[in-house]
């Protein structure tokens, strides 16, 4: 599977985007996809996951209840919806896809996805 990130941008402190993630195929509900991020100098780190349905998800602590994961499998599309941004939200964000067969699977360690996407800058100012 190919993943294309895109919506990242500038944004003031306190505001929001929402990133998208398309992917090729016919498959897209069989994958598990996720969100990470990598700040200058940082290693990249999990921030979302999403199971094949969309109905469990999971997020590192640092996001949980300002950043929301979701998919439509009809479009082949996984979103993050990114709130009450703060500084240390600015990184490259990436999508992730691994194949899955069903359940709530939903990993958050990078080695344990195998497909990656260009990646999408946030950039958080004053």
């Amino acid at each position: 599977v190919q993943l294309q990130a895109s919506g990242g941008g500038s944004v003031k402190a306190g505001g929001f985007l929402r990133l998208s993630c398309a992917a090729s195929g016919r498959t897209f509900s069989s994958y598990v996809m996720g969100w990470f991020r990598q700040a200058p100098g940082k290693e990249r780190e999990f921030v979302a996951a999403i199971n094949w349905s969309g109905g469990s998800t999971s997020y590192a602590d640092s996001v949980k209840g300002r950043f929301t994961i979701s998919r439509d499998n009809a479009k082949n599309t996984v979103y993050l919806r990114m709130n009450s941004l703060k500084f240390e939200d600015m990184a490259v964000y990436y999508c992730a896809a691994v194949r899955t067969y069903g359940g709530t699977y939903k990993p958050s360690r990078r080695s344990d996805y195998d497909y990656w996407g260009q990646g999408t800058h946030v950039t958080v100012s004053s």
